[in-house]
């Protein structure tokens, strides 16, 4: 259960989706004055060296990270992202990869609030090392799925969960609906984003059924594959469902994937996805 480590997969292509993603949604945040809450379910450790070990093991920042941070002229969609990214590479050189508490940490502003949480006996103690100082921030360490039962609905009740679960037991998909159900009953006006990977198109064609079947409000998925489905061959892709999405992400995201595939070098076969589930009615 507790096996998972993501810092031999910080940076890569799954990654600069959700935090583009995520780095948006903080900035329709930051867009109104009152302040909001953030909420991130699994946690992690919170920064991430790309010179270590587990990082240099798999390389899979090569392909992720390391070519947008090259990128010449990158698209002004991704301004947000990429100062985040330079507030830990202050040298110019890419050392580092934030974690998604890290863009929360860099982009909120000093009336907000960040609830984090993340069990993993390693890596919880560095994420509490990178907040030791940040009174806007409330730690815990406990499963993911009980702390969206435990922290909802938060005060104030403006804002944003991310759920960033690693999939790596065959009853998460059945957790993440369970969570989402609950989550929603009891924050109405909450946004909720989900992060899934594509292993088995086959589990990832389910969960889409069982968030249509749960989910009333707007919701919109997009997914960013690099290569064509292998089921059960490692990912191939991966994706996003955010529930109540701000107005103008469809069109971010709709200009940005293009830019974003061909930057990464996707596989021409590979396909995108970015598509609502449920529209607003």
């Amino acid at each position: 259960m507790l096996s998972y480590r993501h810092s031999f997969h910080a940076g890569n292509h799954a990654d600069v989706l959700k935090h583009i993603t995520l780095s948006l949604l903080l900035e329709a945040m930051n867009g109104k004055d009152k302040p909001y809450v953030y909420i991130d379910s699994h946690s992690g450790a919170g920064c991430y060296s790309l010179r270590s070990e587990h990082a240099k093991k798999t390389g899979e920042f090569e392909t992720g990270i390391s070519r947008i941070w090259q990128a010449n002229n990158p698209p002004a969609e991704l301004d947000a992202y990429l100062h985040v990214i330079k507030q830990y590479n202050r040298d110019g050189q890419l050392n580092y990869y934030p974690g998604s508490p890290l863009f929360a940490k860099t982009m909120m502003r000093p009336h907000d609030h960040i609830i984090l949480n993340e069990i993993h006996p390693t890596d919880s103690p560095l994420l509490k090392r990178e907040f030791n100082k940040d009174s806007r921030a409330h730690l815990n360490q406990i499963d993911g799925f009980h702390l969206c039962r435990e922290k909802l609905p938060p005060q104030p009740r403006r804002g944003l969960l991310l759920m960033d679960p690693s999939y790596e037991m065959p009853n998460e998909y059945d957790q993440v609906c369970e969570a989402i159900k609950n989550a929603q009953r009891r924050w109405e006006t909450g946004t909720f984003a989900l992060w899934y990977p594509v292993v088995d198109r086959n589990k990832n064609d389910w969960l889409e059924r069982k968030i249509k079947q749960l989910v009333q409000r707007p919701t919109l998925l997009v997914e960013m594959a690099v290569a064509e489905d292998s089921q059960g061959y490692g990912m191939t892709a991966s994706g996003m469902i955010i529930i109540n999405p701000p107005w103008k992400l469809f069109e971010q995201l709709e200009s940005l994937l293009p830019w974003l595939c061909n930057t990464i070098q996707v596989e021409n076969n590979a396909k995108q996805r970015l598509e609502w589930l449920r529209k607003e009615t």
